[in-house]
């Protein structure tokens, strides 16, 4: 019995009649929490390259795949083999240059995938792409790959995107402050201006703002304890935002 066999006949246990009750009634929606922590926690290994961490989060994300896939099994809606079976028809699908008759003529590109996907899905207009990118994604994260989807970054310039930005800006600043509904329109339409000029960087919006958060603390830390070194507080030292950047 190989590893994944074993894992897989181990949920089955657990799923069945005399199985972890805690098991047994999970749920698709029960479990999606679990899917969403684990898969950050995938992340946070990486970021901390702790290659320990990486090889029990990859684990976890997998046991989460089991779960769903047997109790997608137990409802009758498909198979751990369908999932499986489909994402293997998929990446032979995706990769004509790969594994088609024509590998010496066609070459890997993200436009010639997003074509391939467009067939698969049966989208017949960009907006339909758009739509099919999952809401339950981070905002920034969905914001950049339904921008990629409308396919005009060729068409921009870096200029147009900060005039646009600019211009959201200067709105913000001439706005009334009571209308809230305006104003977040208007960081709305900000933020989109900056995941275009973050798609027009190829730059993850995501990772970027995570490591500008990261950096923020880090420095704010430093400031606070070099004031609480010499007897002083935050306020008393005049620390401005502009010191944090």
């Amino acid at each position: 019995m190989d590893s994944f066999d074993r894992l897989v006949d181990i949920v089955r246990v657990l799923m069945g009649e005399n199985g972890c009750p805690w098991d047994k009634v999970q749920t698709h929606e029960s479990l999606k929490p679990c899917m969403l922590e684990e898969c950050y926690e995938v992340l946070d290994a990486i970021d901390t390259k702790n290659t320990e961490n990486l090889r029990e989060e990859l684990g976890d994300v997998l046991l989460q795949v089991v779960f769903h896939g047997l109790i997608a099994q137990k409802e009758g809606e498909f198979s751990l083999d369908d999932a499986i079976d489909g994402v293997s028809d998929k990446m032979i699908s995706r990769h004509p240059h790969i594994f088609g008759p024509e590998n010496s003529e066609v070459t890997a590109s993200y436009e010639k995938w997003e074509e391939i996907k467009k067939r698969e899905k049966g989208y017949t207009t960009r907006s339909e792409a758009m739509r099919s990118i999952a809401k339950a994604m981070p905002a920034l994260v969905r914001g950049q790959k339904v921008l990629k989807k409308r396919g005009l970054e060729k068409m921009q310039n870096i200029d147009s995107f900060a005039d646009n930005a600019a211009l959201c800006l200067k709105n913000l600043k001439q706005s009334d402050f009571t209308n809230k509904d305006y104003n977040m329109e208007i960081i709305g339409n900000l933020l989109l201006q900056i995941l275009n000029i973050s798609n027009f960087f190829e730059i993850n919006a995501e990772f970027s703002l995570t490591n500008a958060l990261e950096t923020y603390i880090t420095k704010f830390e430093d400031f606070e304890n070099n004031s609480a070194a010499v007897g002083k507080t935050i306020e008393d030292t005049g620390l401005e935002e502009a010191d944090l950047f």
